[in-house]
């Protein structure tokens, strides 16, 4: 189910080290040690992290040799993204609506008189 989906992928997302380890796999694959360094957690926590992540689709795991990168997969990124423009449509409609009344309002108030 998409529900379903989107709340594994928004609850992955909720973390900031989560997201933090998106914004950092953006600019290219990495392994755990790498991904760790700016964090003062342990290398297990960070591969922790990884596994929400791999678990919501976000990122992809590989294995070469000795070492194990992870990759950015972005394509739950846009489905979360769908869903959230349906809304972000609605505010822009909202605030147009708020803004058009506010000059309305403007246009119809008697300036302040000094006494």
């Amino acid at each position: 189910m998409q529900d379903d989906r989107l709340s594994v992928i928004f609850g992955a997302l909720a973390d900031p080290t989560r997201r933090a380890i998106l914004t950092r796999l953006a600019e290219g694959d990495a392994t755990v040690s790498e991904l760790a360094e700016p964090f003062s957690i342990s290398l297990q926590a960070v591969s922790r992290h990884l596994k929400v992540l791999e678990q919501a689709g976000l990122i992809t795991r590989s294995r070469s040799a000795q070492w194990r990168s992870s990759s950015l997969n972005a394509e739950p990124l846009r489905e979360a993204t769908a869903w959230m423009e349906r809304y972000r449509q609605f505010w822009d409609t909202n605030f147009a609506r708020l803004d058009a009344h506010l000059k309305r309002m403007q246009k119809s108030d008697p300036p302040p008189t000094d006494q």
